[in-house]
């Protein structure tokens, strides 16, 4: 055994699972054939690991919709709600993860969040007094089953239990530590019916333990692994983490009985110099990420083998990927349309999977031409450089990220021009992007219509949006962003120094993927990106039509951009370009303009106690550096979602936008105390119904709603909106919920609340 992944992507080579659960869901195909055609790709998945030369395969690591939801279902963690529902086990699965609305009936879905410093979002499961965690679930089982009948060499793949409860919500007052027991006695009979398959190594996924970890988080570590290792029997236990190093539990981890550890030695650099510092057990197999899981870049082997070769470990060591392979595209081999010299320096699943089996033969002696040719494709890279960008970036002064006068003299200037009423309503930007919308974009994008044709359907459809809104009431309007594919893609493709893919689609969460766009060059605004869809829009109406950017920081961490470049001077370059965009919307007639930033948080380091790495020291005036050359009287808006926000609010606060909407309804509005905590700033749409989900929420539930916010939110600094934008929802689900909450804060204003 010298090679295994950590995992695969799962949406299949071309979405066929994205594609299979979407029809599911609109009774196109039942649950049987839904079925049927999962074990379609996960047999065809495992067959490309099995024709790389991959000797331990990962089963356990496909999902219909999310890893962590599924362990949380198959160990009872079903909130009552659901299952007063009366479903099948399946349908019951999605109504967590999507909400259910139907006969009747209407339960939102769970909190959605992202996956540490990735662009995947997780269910959050609920924990309460009432749970009653136990195994209730054989579908590892089945998977390992299904895999040893094509002749898979299987690896039993877990999330395990202690980042299960670092997860994961508890209400009501429950407690992690009142499920430690249970948690135990379920992950045993877990490892027991595996090991009945004859599989000989169980992988735990335990991320969270690249948190910091305090004395009593070791304490539950220690609880449930002295237990879970010692009643295993002869499963093989490989505690497995990634996203960075282990620094606080190291030497507890390598005195436990586990078979093997996985350690991240790419993003956990600190790893190398624990094993340096206190060794690595003779007994135990390094399970060593070496081959980057979240990068699209080839792997330098030169680099690689001095890492392995440098490492003081006289056991065993198999070639590992630094962490699943989820948030990478599949393959680059139908990448038709790249420029020669972007590709081939690119790697994606598939090639990860050819790179661990190069380095393996590079190890043992028997491809020296593997490496030559490695070493060549890196000494013989070249990146253009545009003078321009960079002499502009020399000329920057620091009065060039600050904004005047200070916000709350902009905010009298703003109420008095703008001339907005109390609780005003708006969306987050896009409409919903139905089959028409996406097939005029694919016949523009195939030559079979002219761009007047292209433009005079997306006009229409403006035209139809404006329409809509202006008879539901909403305040101030969009244009709905018919023209844009996606909302990183969209600005890359008019920017100078972005590449893009064919068919690099990731996973974002459930069936939604996106397709990250590559940054090889100096990052340039070659010309006007939104301007004329803003414009023609405002001419529509006479009330407010807000402009719609995505943000520098968002655009950066959600493409893939070099390693040899450091990242806030990519950046800035992004916010210079971004910049001259505000400018020209602005000098148009756009008073209202919204900068997304819903990725802000994303590269923040892990542990609290890294924060002194200064990502947010530059990150944030980047922001600022978008917006600060505007009149007082123009109205700057940000949105952020699916994330953790609370202990960065005041570098929140300082973006100094006018206006920042959040996603919160499907996190049940825990954010607003923090906000009210942290004496929040700037005005706030906390969002009052939630986008991901297919359910119409009654006007009335989002009533109850904007009454909790306005309890603890100075009146005069409150939006209304949804949680995030509706490019994802149907147009009836979209204008009846908006509907809905136009009426709810129509009845809040005809109970007369004051301006606090």
């Amino acid at each position: 055994m010298t090679k295994t992944i950590v995992g695969f992507p799962r949406i299949g080579a071309e979405r066929e699972l994205k594609f299979a659960t979407e029809h599911y869901w609109k009774g196109k195909i039942d649950a049987e054939e839904l079925l049927a055609q999962a074990k379609v790709i996960k047999n065809d998945h495992w067959q490309v690991q099995k024709e790389a030369g991959i000797d331990l395969i990962p089963v356990g690591d496909f999902s219909f919709f999310d890893n962590f939801l599924d362990v949380a279902t198959g160990f009872n963690i079903v909130a009552d709600r659901y299952r007063q529902l009366n479903l099948s086990a399946l349908d019951e699965y999605f109504a967590q993860a999507r909400g259910y609305q139907k006969d009747g009936k209407t339960v939102k879905a769970l909190p959605m969040k992202k996956w540490f410093n990735t662009n995947y979002h997780y269910i959050v499961p609920e924990f309460t007094p009432t749970t009653e965690v136990r195994l209730v679930s054989d579908r590892l089982v089945k998977e390992i089953e299904e895999a040893q009948e094509v002749g898979v060499n299987a690896k039993a793949v877990v999330i395990g239990p202690y980042t299960l409860l670092k997860l994961s919500r508890f209400l009501d007052g429950a407690q992690p530590a009142d499920f430690v027991d249970d948690l135990v006695a379920a992950y045993v009979d877990l490892l027991t019916q595996v090991g009945q398959t004859g599989v000989e190594f169980v992988q735990i996924d335990e991320p969270a333990l690249t948190f910091d970890v305090s004395e009593t988080d070791q304490a539950l570590f220690d609880q449930l692994y002295d237990q879970i290792v010692a009643q295993s029997g002869s499963t093989k236990v490989i505690l497995q983490t990634y996203f960075g190093d282990i620094r606080d539990v190291y030497q507890d981890v390598i005195q436990k009985p586990f078979a093997g550890i996985g350690l991240d030695l790419l993003e956990g650099s600190e790893n190398i110099k624990l094993i340096q510092e206190y060794g690595f057990p003779q007994d135990k197999i390094l399970f060593a990420g070496v081959v980057n899981g979240k990068n699209v870049w080839r792997n330098d082997y030169t680099e690689t083998l001095d890492l392995l070769n440098n490492l003081p470990i006289d056991g065993e060591v198999v070639l590992n990927t630094s962490c699943s392979l989820l948030h990478v595209p599949y393959s680059a081999k139908n990448e038709s349309q790249l420029p020669k010299d972007v590709y081939r320096h690119l790697a994606f699943a598939v090639e990860k999977l050819g790179e661990l089996s190069d380095l393996d033969h590079i190890r043992q002696g028997h491809a020296d031409d593997l490496l030559t040719n490695n070493k060549v494709l890196f000494a013989t890279t070249k990146h253009p450089v545009n003078v321009a960008v960079q002499d502009r970036i020399s000329g920057l002064t620091e009065a060039d990220y600050h904004r005047l006068p200070d916000r709350q003299e902009r905010e009298k200037i703003q109420q008095e021009a703008l001339n907005l009423p109390l609780f005003p309503t708006t969306t987050i930007g896009s409409f919903p992007q139905t089959a028409e919308v996406r097939a005029n974009r694919r016949h523009y994008k195939h030559h079979e219509i002219t761009k007047d044709q292209y433009d005079q359907f997306n006009q229409e459809k403006i035209a139809e949006a404006i329409k809509k809104q202006e008879e539901l009431g909403l305040d101030v309007l969009v244009h709905g962003e018919y023209e844009r594919n996606d909302m990183v893609e969209y600005f890359g493709e008019k920017l100078d120094g972005f590449v893009f893919t064919q068919n690099g689609w990731v996973q974002s969460y459930g069936s939604r993927a996106v397709k990250p766009p590559i940054i090889w060059g100096d990052v340039s605004r070659v010309a006007p990106i939104t301007v004329a869809e803003s414009v023609f829009a405002n001419g529509l109406t006479d009330k407010l039509v807000k402009g719609m950017l995505t943000g520098p920081v968002t655009i950066f961490n959600w493409s893939f951009p070099r390693e040899d470049i450091k990242r806030e001077g990519v950046v800035t370059q992004i916010a210079l370009a971004l910049r001259d965009e505000v400018l020209d919307l602005e000098k148009n007639g756009i008073k209202i303009i919204q900068i997304d930033e819903p990725a802000l948080r994303e590269k923040l380091p892990l542990r609290q106690s890294d924060w002194n790495e200064k990502y947010l020291d530059w990150a944030v005036p980047a922001f600022r550096l978008v917006h600060s050359g505007v009149a007082a009287d123009t109205q700057i808006h940000t949105h952020m979602c699916y994330s953790e926000f609370s202990n960065i609010l005041t570098a929140i606060d300082d973006l100094d936008a006018d206006v920042i909407s959040f996603e919160a309804s499907r996190a049940d509005f825990t954010l607003i105390d923090d906000l009210v905590a942290n004496h929040f700033q700037t005005q706030v749409g906390p969002g009052v119904y939630d986008i991901h989900s297919p359910r119409v929420p009654a006007p009335s539930e989002i009533k109850n709603l904007i009454e909790e916010v306005i309890e603890k939110i100075p009146s005069r600094k409150v939006w209304i909106n949804p949680d995030c934008g509706l490019k994802t929802r149907s147009e009836s689900e979209s204008w009846a919920s908006l509907k809905n909450m136009i009426e709810a804060i129509q009845s809040i204003r005809e109970d007369a609340y004051e301006l606090s």
